[in-house]
């Protein structure tokens, strides 16, 4: 079991949690026992490797340190299951720490299972010292990067994902309505694609600011105590769905207090405005910070009803079968 020694270590209790530090601990032993039960059989796999989104140095950076370098943690798929689909992960953390392994090392893993690359985002967030617009120029880099090296990736540069929970989930959806085409010219070849997600898969998300049902922790974190109310609007994720957002899928469950399943739907009710394709699931059962939500009746049927929709969307059909 020496791969699941190995994720366990990857735990890291975070410093504040505006979700509640008490929900770290039973994750921990959760995680433990799902590493054994369900990774096990992948542990000669090999080991992911690591790509600063900026080697020369990320804009606005404050430093040279490693909270200054947003990165991505590689997991790809044995070659002969590998579909050409690539997902960017963007663990949640209120915008104040990464849950790296529940909502990131567990979930590219999943992913490699279905033939996808996972890639793990280490973006900057308010306790490495940056706010906003940093997150977003990561979340919108990694998406780039991915395409731009597709090749290599050995994915196809029309399947790049992106999947988030929490407040990772926020910076998802921020990725989904916030977009580009790139600069074809741009000294930088990764400058030159867009940034434009594929597809969307939003876990208990946070979408909406100054509103009830507002994580008021994830909107200081990334905001501040007093934004401008016109960056508030443009960070409300259901506010800026537009006929471009990429199809999506969401879940989320009745009992989540800490991000209320309101969020998730209101996203949902935009799309459907904007005549996009879209998947909603709010499950009864499970508290806030799931993650694959093993052993939760109902909730942990949401991996299965995610690699569905992604079936139907013919993100797992090797490119030379269609």
């Amino acid at each position: 079991m020496r791969c699941c020694r190995w994720r366990v270590g990857l735990f890291a209790k975070p410093k504040s949690s505006a979700l509640g530090i008490g929900l770290w601990i039973p994750l921990l032993v959760a995680g433990t026992s799902f590493c054994a039960a369900f990774f096990a059989a992948d542990c000669g796999a090999a080991e992911p490797t690591t790509e600063l989104l900026w080697p020369q140095g990320a804009p606005m950076a404050k430093g040279d340190k490693p909270e200054d370098k947003p990165g991505l943690i590689i997991y790809l798929p044995e070659k002969d299951k590998a579909v050409g689909t690539a997902v960017v992960i963007c663990p949640g953390g209120g915008y104040g720490f990464l849950a790296m392994d529940h909502e990131g090392h567990q979930i590219a893993q999943w992913l490699n299972s279905h033939g996808v690359a996972g890639l793990i985002l280490d973006y900057r967030h308010r306790n490495k010292g940056y706010m906003h617009p940093a997150p977003m120029l990561d979340v919108q880099r990694a998406i780039r990067w991915a395409r731009a090296h597709s090749d290599r990736l050995g994915v196809q540069p029309d399947r790049i994902g992106v999947l988030g929970f929490s407040a990772g989930g926020h910076l998802a959806s921020t990725a989904a309505t916030h977009f580009d085409a790139g600069d074809p010219n741009a000294a930088d070849p990764v400058d030159r694609v867009s940034c434009r997600p594929d597809f969307a898969v939003l876990c208990y998300p946070v979408i909406m600011f100054d509103e009830k049902e507002t994580h008021r922790g994830s909107q200081r974190n990334l905001l501040g105590d007093d934004p401008d109310p016109e960056l508030v609007r443009s960070m409300s994720s259901e506010k800026q769905v537009t006929p471009e957002t990429p199809p999506t899928f969401l879940w989320t469950t009745n009992e989540d207090s800490g991000v209320p399943p309101e969020n998730s739907i209101q996203f949902y009710l935009a799309l459907r405005r904007a005549g996009v394709p879209g998947e909603l699931h709010v499950f009864e059962k499970g508290k806030h910070g799931l993650g694959l939500a093993q052993g939760v009746p109902g909730t942990e049927l949401w991996p299965t009803l995610c690699i569905e929709w992604m079936k139907n969307r013919g993100l797992l059909e090797p490119p030379q079968r269609q």
